[in-house]
């Protein structure tokens, strides 16, 4: 197989690629934090603790989900990405839908698992087909723009999710978005052609390599880089993941806020605050990361460290107007590092090993973050129920902004070995 594409890439099709590929990214992070909106009607309906839902909102998510990364992107590299990408969508797709007919934590748990299948192959495929599209002077605003797929996924998945169940019931709003992305599929597909690998970094268009996992384990292996930005964004992500699927539930609980009105609520934090974060984090990495390879590491842990205050502040303060002004800050810093991040990873390998590298980093970041973030506060919040009660789960997800501070140091460590560990210098 070779990567030759049938008609040149011109910039309106390089942008309409990636309109596509953010489409599929939004409806990737609605389906997988949807559960965060649904969270009370469905312990209501299904008797669970909140214990149990962090597992939903997590472990039952991330096991599968950041283990098949590495083997489906692995095909990826050696196959069609596009092709990854859409088989993809339509499996966690479905399995979303499935979650709207769940009638106990088990079988809702089951159906979790197989959303985290499908969009195993999704993200670190993506990342790679943007890579090859973009030159290295854009590559960090590309990547950010794709990453606009997170705020606005969380965002309309509160919105529409809380909508839904709110009019209908909470059953009818996972079978609503699960449908929707199967729809989408073959549109993905007719219109995302593969690009040449390495090509937008001046490769030309021949046989595809097929670089052995083991090759590409082996590289990233003795970089040091590597392992702190994944430790770190791991860590990050612990608080990212689990406040995004907590902050609703404290709404509802401590501020007593409806079910929809907390869906607005995030969902227009999300909306102005993160987008905002993801765009000014790709922008200022392509401004500086070009002279200094360091600041693709030096700017998330910057934005990290102002997190922590602000996102207290936020969940402490004492009216939900306030609440709302301060939220928007630490919801657009604490996911400035997808720029950045995710263009040093494109980085620190060949072209051909991009898809499978992403994987890599994904596994660290997402069996950390995405597995433990919303069950360790669910847990948390569990085991301080007896003295705070209703406010338990408030004072759970402040605890946890530890992790921040964590995520930050690691960050700093990794500035010096990622100059030296880029590829080419």
């Amino acid at each position: 197989m070779t990567d030759s594409p049938t008609r040149p890439v011109t910039p309106a099709y390089r942008g309409l690629v990636l309109a596509m590929l953010l489409l599929v990214y939004i409806f990737n992070f609605l389906d997988r934090q949807i559960l965060g909106i649904l969270v009370q009607p469905i312990k209501a309906d299904l008797g669970l603790s909140d214990t149990q839902l962090g597992a939903l909102g997590g472990i039952a998510f991330a096991m599968l989900y950041s283990t098949l990364a590495i083997p489906l992107a692995l095909i990826a590299d050696r196959t069609s990405r596009s092709w990854v990408i859409t088989g993809s969508l339509v499996v966690w797709s479905a399995f979303t839908a499935l979650c709207g007919t769940a009638t106990s934590f088990w079988q809702l748990f089951a159906y979790r698992l197989g959303v985290g299948v499908g969009e195993a192959g999704g993200v670190a495929p993506s990342y790679a087909m943007i890579a090859d599209y973009f030159p290295p002077e854009r590559r960090a605003r590309a990547l950010a723009i794709y990453s606009l797929g997170v705020p606005l996924g969380l965002a309309g998945g509160a919105i529409l999710g809380g909508y839904i169940a709110a009019t209908v019931d909470w059953r009818t709003a996972f079978i609503v978005v699960g449908v929707a992305g199967i729809v989408i599929a073959p549109i993905f597909r007719l219109i995302v052609r593969e690009p040449v690998r390495g090509g937008a970094d001046g490769a030309a268009a021949g046989p595809i390599v097929r670089a052995p996992l083991g090759e590409v384990f082996a590289i990233l292996a003795r970089k040091p880089s590597f392992w702190l930005m994944g430790f770190a964004a791991g860590f990050s992500s612990m608080c990212g993941y689990g406040l995004a699927f907590w902050i609703p539930s404290v709404l509802v609980r401590s501020f007593d806020f409806a079910l929809f009105d907390a869906a607005l609520f995030i969902g227009t934090v999300l909306l102005i605050g993160g987008s905002t974060g993801v765009l000014a984090g790709g922008s200022l990495a392509d401004r500086f990361g070009t002279r200094d390879r360091g600041a693709y590491a030096k700017l998330p842990a910057v934005a990290w460290l102002v997190t922590v205050p602000f996102f207290a502040a936020a969940l402490l303060a004492p009216s939900p107007v306030v609440a709302w002004f301060l939220f928007l800050i630490p919801n657009g810093l604490n996911i400035l590092w997808l720029g950045p991040v995710n263009t040093a990873v494109q980085g620190l390998v060949p072209a051909h090993m991009r898809a499978t590298a992403s994987a890599s980093f994904l596994l660290i970041n997402n069996l950390i973050g995405l597995g433990l973030g919303s069950w360790v506060m669910g847990a948390m919040s569990d085991a301080m129920t007896a003295r705070f009660g209703e406010e338990s789960l408030r004072y759970s997800t402040v605890a946890a902004l530890g992790f921040y501070l964590i995520a930050a140091v690691l960050m700093l460590l990794a500035v010096r070995p990622l100059r030296r560990d880029w590829v080419g210098g």
